[in-house]
């Protein structure tokens, strides 16, 4: 794609990078098969290689419009294209890009700045967060049913091991996982401990950066990510093998640090190597478990499990197939799930700002995972898992808590 971008950008890292990642785009239109809003909205305007044009023109000069901002605002950033782009066109990267300057020059109206600031505030506060969620869950029964949905239980968390083993890494805490499921950390840690490795919580550590990030608020992001930094830095200097990152979408985030912080001279560095140590979870377990535990185990013979894999770990991490076959390996039978490949809707804080869509790509994708009649849901993202839950009787788990359970149930308790 021939490029000519205005002067206001041309020389700027982000003119350089965009200009680089227009370049490789070859107008194929593979990227439209595979995006959800297309599907959904059939506009050219609402898939990718549309959004591409779109931000061309506006890095080229041309005049921006709120309805420039709402195609871009429409994209879920699930990267399902960059998955099918023969080209290898970094679509996600030059989205960021594009909506900073759209959302610069075309700005918000008072509701839409109120509300996404209440977003950004509310969930980045612990105290905050947890307060109204314990609210919410208190007042559930009151509440019409499509919002006490959204409100999910309190699961008890069970115990976290004590540090044991010369060999430790670090469970990321995030914003709002800690308060909405504290079962996943807490089972991660466990799962851990029977394979021979101390987990530990950071104190510094907090929020991964994303929810700012694609909300174009690239300053607040970077100053989160710093505090990160800080606290798994010196982790990591400790003896930390690893920075675990239960939730698909934060880990994507987490692994992309040394990307967002390099033009910053005092956390370049160190931002890349918090990133270079940054795991998913079946990372780890995939090339641990097998030496500790055979997994086959008889109960889980016959039970069917339909998993659903996140954007962020199948897209964003390109993580393809792991968790599945440990899931087979376990003695799960696979429910097959048709498009396996599409968002489920939740994608960050898109199902509040796009509720409409989210909810149709939501009960699409339940329909799929529920189309081979499994008696659980398992995911490996908390986004995924609370959005698939309020639209389903199904149970939705996170996958290392199947894990953690089969591994009680092998040390008899």
């Amino acid at each position: 794609m021939e490029t000519a971008l205005a002067p206001f950008i041309r020389d700027t890292p982000e003119g350089r990078e965009a200009d680089s990642i227009l370049r490789a785009c070859v107008h194929c239109g593979f990227c439209t098969a595979t995006c959800p809003t297309y599907q959904l909205l059939g506009d050219e305007l609402d898939g990718p290689r549309g959004r591409i044009y779109l931000i061309k023109q506006v890095l080229e000069g041309a005049a921006v419009t709120a309805k420039t901002q709402l195609h871009l605002d429409r994209c879920l950033t699930c990267r399902s294209c960059e998955t099918t782009c023969p080209s290898g066109v970094r679509y996600g990267r030059l989205l960021d890009i594009g909506r900073k300057v759209v959302d610069d020059r075309v700005g918000r109206t008072p509701t839409e700045t109120a509300r996404r600031y209440a977003l950004r505030k509310g969930m980045l506060s612990k105290p905050l967060f947890g307060a109204a969620l314990a609210a919410g869950r208190l007042a559930k029964s009151f509440l019409p049913r499509e919002l006490g949905d959204r409100i999910p239980d309190a699961p008890a968390a069970g115990a976290w091991p004590s540090s044991r083993h010369a060999r430790r890494m670090v469970i990321a805490q995030g914003c709002v996982q800690p308060a909405l499921a504290p079962n996943i950390d807490a089972a991660m840690a466990r799962v851990l401990d029977r394979i021979g490795i101390s987990a530990t919580k950071s104190d510094g550590g907090g929020c991964c950066g994303a929810l700012p990030y694609h909300l174009s608020e690239h300053d607040d992001a970077r100053a989160l990510i710093r505090r990160n930094v800080d606290a798994w830095h010196a982790e990591i200097e400790r003896g930390a093998e690893a920075i675990v990152v239960t939730a698909s979408g934060c880990g994507v985030m987490v692994k992309d640090y040394g990307y967002v912080m390099q033009d910053d001279p005092a956390y370049a560095v160190k931002a890349a190597q918090v990133a270079s140590r940054a795991r998913d979870p079946i990372e780890i377990v995939r090339a641990e478990i097998d030496r500790v535990l055979p997994l086959t185990a008889p109960e889980a013979q016959g039970r069917r499990i339909a998993f659903h894999s996140p954007c962020t770990l199948q897209h964003g991490m390109q993580i393809r197939g792991q968790v599945e076959g440990l899931l087979q390996d376990m003695g799960f039978e696979l429910a097959p799930v048709p498009d396996a490949h599409l968002c489920c809707g939740s994608a960050g804080t898109y199902s509040i700002l796009q509720p409409v869509i989210a909810t149709q790509l939501r009960d699409n994708k339940i329909q799929a995972l529920e189309s081979g009649r499994p008696a659980e849901i398992a995911t490996a993202n908390i986004g995924c898992m609370t959005h698939l839950a309020a639209g389903t009787r199904t149970p939705v788990r996170h996958w290392i808590e199947l894990l953690d359970a089969r591994m009680m149930g092998a040390a008899g308790g």
